[in-house]
């Protein structure tokens, strides 16, 4: 069993209060790490100025090499991992145990991870369209056009909530060490793997300790990296994206609903898609926000569910050491119960249909220590039906039926839409459409991921103002 430490800008600190990660399947104990409680962090964070100073002190171009070389080490390395060591797979195998991911997709994600922090270089460079970055460094500089800019830091550290379910929105937060602003970590309480990975992994890169605090603990740490960080990243439901709504200091990354639209112009055609739906639907077990949980055409939507639900529904539960294991496993006690029985209810309503029971047997399937919930596929005859504008955290997609011209006013907020037409009309619409966040035009899936592109809002948006700012010209050749 491992003893992990809070982490106070870099230094490990032993709480006696405790708390324990446990194998989702074995009951064995894999962690004991120290909880945090709000007035640690309120005394640190009088400290926080000095993790960006640290930062600062050190070229943006050096802190991007210092990223490449702890791309490596986290995918590769051996790492300190509390009083014990880490290696890959111990990783893969730790992760997997406590969030109920198979372990090949935990395998997937550190490889995510290292490609966005080996490919930092070109991944800022478009985040902040081509900015020299050390305009960020001083707050201002010339252009290459010739123009003064200034750009104003927000924050001297980012707060992260994270969440345990989804182990992949760890890139999210990866450019901002790069960009010389620290971190402030709160991990899930069954994710504690990634965050003090990539935080050891950075320190043997040579980045500064005083940069990185970690607090595990419980919700009330949360609520309090909210109320002390004067920019937050927070994952979580429909009622936290409610509760930050207008509160410009945070960001919430909450469910996706994100869809698959079929045009009119080649809904006949669908069969040409059916792969793509699926991928979208039941990859990485269908934990992500950019999985589909909607699939809207006008026509041909009963037989659309039919052939998601021939190729998903079949799909079963295998041990999550298993290399074709398709399906995590919920951890927490009762939630895919609840879950199930949510289901059940909703399909009660008319026009509903159970596309996947009992053809392909039964949706729950229970453990000992944990359950699982396999594929679902539920058709809808009208966007009218409450189960159209439902999503959870596993392979489940809806297939409504709705005319084309009401389907983006319909459909409501939607992270990612994958608009499959060739309607140069109905195209521009979709990309006048404000509910609608990342835009496919064509046959993509929805979890196709473009790093290049800013995920949920530019994150050098969020923690950077463009300000006006002027200064003898002098001044800005003597940089």
């Amino acid at each position: 069993m491992l003893k992990i430490p809070i982490l106070r800008w870099g230094q490990p600190y032993e709480s006696l209060d405790t708390d324990k990660v446990i194998h989702f399947n074995t009951g064995e104990v894999l962690a004991q790490v120290s909880q945090a409680i709000p007035g640690m962090l309120a005394k640190d964070m009088k400290k926080a100025q000095r993790a960006r100073e640290v930062l600062r002190e050190i070229p943006c171009g050096e802190l991007v090499q210092m990223m490449k070389k702890a791309a490596d080490l986290y995918r590769d390395g051996n790492l300190p991992m509390g009083d014990g060591e880490q290696s890959p797979d111990d990783f893969a195998r730790q992760q997997s145990a406590s969030t109920g991911l198979p372990e090949h997709m935990c395998k997937a994600n550190m490889s995510k991870n290292h490609f966005v922090l080996s490919n930092m270089e070109r991944i800022l460079d478009c985040l902040t369209r081509g900015l020299d970055a050390e305009i960020l460094t001083r707050g201002y500089g010339m252009e290459s056009r010739g123009v003064v800019v200034s750009y104003q830091a927000q924050s001297p550290v980012l707060g992260l909530v994270l969440p345990s379910n989804s182990p992949g929105v760890h890139t999210l937060w990866l450019p901002v060490i790069p960009m010389q602003i620290g971190l402030v970590l709160k991990p899930g309480p069954q994710e504690p793997w990634t965050p003090y990975r990539m935080a050891a992994a950075f320190f043997q890169a040579d980045v500064p300790k005083e940069a990185i605090s970690i607090y595990p603990g419980a919700g009330e740490m949360g609520a309090e990296v909210v109320n002390r960080c004067r920019r937050v990243k927070i994952f979580g439901s429909t009622e936290t994206v409610k509760r930050y709504e207008g509160n410009p200091c945070v960001q919430v990354h909450g469910p996706g609903f994100s869809k698959i639209l079929l045009g009119d112009d080649v809904v006949d055609e669908w069969e040409k898609y059916i792969d793509l739906m699926v991928d979208s639907v039941y990859l990485n077990s269908g934990r992500g926000c950019i999985n589909c949980s909607g699939v809207w055409a006008s026509r041909h939507t009963k037989e659309i569910a039919e052939a998601l639900a021939q190729r998903l529904g079949p799909i079963e539960v295998k041990p999550p050491e298993d290399p074709k294991a398709e399906l995590a496993a919920f951890t927490v006690p009762g939630q895919a119960q609840a879950i199930h029985a949510s289901i059940l209810e909703k399909i009660k309503e008319d026009g509903v249909t159970d596309v996947t029971s009992p053809k392909y047997g039964a949706r729950l399937v229970e453990k000992e220590r944990c359950a699982y919930l396999r594929p679902w596929v539920i058709h809808g005859d009208a966007p009218e039906r409450k189960i159209a504008q439902t999503e959870y955290m596993f392979p489940y997609v809806t297939v409504i039926q709705c005319h084309q011209n009401e389907m983006i006013e319909k459909m409501g907020q939607t992270l990612v839409c994958s608009a499959i037409t060739n309607d140069k009309i109905w195209e521009r619409q979709l990309m006048d459409a404000t509910n609608i966040d990342r835009l496919n035009i064509g046959p993509m899936p929805t979890i196709a991921l473009n790093w290049l592109q800013p995920h949920e809002g530019n994150i050098v948006d969020f923690l950077f103002r463009s300000r006006a700012f002027q200064t003898p010209p002098e001044r800005i050749a003597a940089h």
